[in-house]
């Protein structure tokens, strides 16, 4: 299926597939009223994505119980194939006992010291586009 661009659209399936092939997003969310991007290492565990955050820090206070994007995609600079997926979810702080183990177990390791706190964004609506080579 394509949508009225020409773009491949994927599907579900496809999209959780690609999640797991990059290491590096980018969350979109609110700060201060204003929109902010960051990219962040992150992993897919049980329906969610978990990025590491510090107690304390400008992420996990913004992104608290809050709605947030986050896209990962893969492009080729000279044949400018690749594919985007974007996912849209409500965040939070994973905290209760029975899931932190298994949650702490599929955490990225962080690339920054002190980031102890895992946020949670549970996938709410997923979606996604491949290009083909582009003329």
């Amino acid at each position: 299926m394509f949508d009225a661009a020409g773009l491949e659209v994927l599907d579900r399936a496809e999209c959780l597939e690609l999640l797991k092939t990059v290491p590096v997003g980018r969350i979109v969310f609110t700060d201060q009223a204003l929109p902010a991007v960051l990219p962040v290492n992150y992993s897919v565990w049980d329906g969610s994505l978990l990025i590491r955050s510090g107690a304390g820090g400008k992420l996990a206070v913004a992104i608290r119980n809050a709605v947030v994007a986050f896209e990962v995609d893969e492009i080729d600079r000279d044949s400018g194939k690749g594919w985007s997926v974007v996912v849209v979810g409500r965040s939070g702080v994973v905290d209760h006992p029975a899931e932190l183990a298994a949650a702490e177990e599929a955490a990225p390791r962080s690339w920054v010291s002190g980031r102890d706190r895992l946020i949670r964004i549970v996938i709410g609506s997923i979606s996604g586009r491949r290009v083909g080579e582009v003329p």
